[in-house]
């Protein structure tokens, strides 16, 4: 018998909420509806392209970054900031502990020098990036503007080649094919020519106008190491998430006077502004649940007071405070509904446009790529749509509460 007058006081707070939301001849009542309708979908829609948008940034720009210069270097101890490493022994044992532990995916030998490449009449500095046959190159092959990556089956030929990015191509006026002198700062001064193999675009500007990449045995040569002695390690790691337990797993097995950072040292300036991004996103997220929060407490304050006389006449028939309370925020939920279906529609609509096309543009000097990212994650759109609508009937739950003040008499009278 309980189970059944429940049922019937569901059924007609559902039915009276059914005939007031979308089924009211009421011209203004339908105007609420439908601004609190447009209200949620913007909101909604505006969340998940903020955050479809941000996580596309950061991964993208992570990703430039992590693909350049590797997640962790090993150098010697020795001054910080130094675009020309202490050389050391390679040291195997070190690189099979390393390699054995799933987290690292590559360990790479690498070595730095400074120099100045002359040609058309310019100069311009840069460090050249000495790598060998083991360099990862899925990265830069991804990233050519033009030509190819460095031959290494030529061990003397391999020494001549250079890579230079788009930046440095097109203020020395130079491509593939061209030829050019780099000269090393260094006693005595030594120039070396060099025939531009491949130009690559990493996006990030710190890098491109500062590397140029070459094989690491001109840097032993210049420098009078043997042909073990490297300038440090590359490593790359499977998840970038687990760079704290990469990074404490390196330290335990390092060598003595060698030390390990991350590409979050070494890009800190980039890593902080990802990191502001995140700040903003939550900024973004808070102020567009309030404006859908006061579009939806404006929209049942007026619809409150729209039926006045009907709230009247339901408690004269016996209805209670709380049962028309549930009339009316069941025709939120109504209303909600609509404006969730129709903010992932825009939403969702929006960021597969977007990640399919790349329509929208952007500054590349200023953003680090051409065109706006997206990332989408089936559980920020599910928690956002979840998130919404508890939030709304939460705090809907205090302006139905006019429904108690309501006189019924006053109410009929009032009609």
């Amino acid at each position: 018998m309980l189970r059944y007058k429940k049922t019937i006081a569901l059924s007609f707070a559902t039915f009276i909420a059914r005939r007031i939301t979308l089924k009211s001849k009421r011209t203004f009542s339908k105007l609420i509806v439908r601004i609190a309708i447009v209200g949620i979908m913007l909101g909604l829609g505006v969340m998940i392209l903020s955050i479809a948008v941000v996580k596309g940034f950061k991964r993208e720009i992570r990703e430039k970054a992590r693909g350049f210069d590797g997640d962790m270097k090993v150098v010697k101890y020795g001054p910080d900031n130094s675009y020309e490493n202490s050389s050391f022994q390679a040291d195997t044992v070190f690189e099979k502990k390393a390699i054995k532990n799933p987290l690292i995916t590559a360990v790479m030998p690498f070595a730095s020098k400074p120099g100045i490449i002359k040609v058309n009449n310019e100069i311009e500095g840069v460090v050249l990036k000495g790598v060998n046959k083991s360099y990862n190159w899925q990265f830069l092959k991804k990233n050519m503007v033009a030509g190819k990556v460095i031959d290494f089956s030529d061990t003397t030929r391999s020494k001549t080649q250079l890579m230079i990015s788009d930046v440095t191509a097109n203020r020395l006026k130079l491509k593939v094919g061209d030829k050019v002198l780099m000269y090393f700062i260094q006693q005595p001064l030594r120039k070396r020519p060099f025939k531009i193999t491949g130009i690559y675009s990493s996006g990030i500007e710190d890098i491109d106008k500062t590397y140029v990449i070459g094989d690491i045995n001109l840097i032993r040569i210049l420098n009078g190491w043997d042909k073990n002695e490297i300038g440090g390690y590359e490593l790359k790691i499977a998840d970038f998430n687990s760079m704290p337990v990469a990074a404490a797993f390196i330290d335990d097995i390092l060598p003595e006077k060698l030390k390990e950072y991350t590409v979050m040292e070494t890009y800190p300036a980039l890593f902080e502004w990802l990191n502001l991004l995140d700040v903003n996103t939550q900024v973004m997220l808070i102020l567009m649940v309030i404006v859908a929060v006061i579009n939806m407490i404006s929209a049942l304050l007026i619809m409150i007071l729209e039926r006045t006389a009907m709230i009247g006449i339901l408690k004269a028939m016996g209805a209670g405070n709380w049962g028309i309370q549930k009339v009316f925020l069941y025709n939120a939920s109504y209303i909600i509904g609509i404006g969730l279906i129709l903010g992932n529609v825009f939403g969702l609509g929006l960021s597969f446009i977007q990640l399919k096309t790349h329509f929208f543009k952007l500054d590349p000097e200023s953003y680090y790529m051409n065109f706006i990212p997206i990332k989408l994650n089936v559980w920020d759109v599910l928690l956002l749509n979840a998130g919404t609508m508890t939030i709304c009937l939460l705090v809907l739950v205090i302006p139905s509460m006019l429904v108690s003040r309501i006189s019924p008499v006053k109410a009929i009278r009032f009609k």
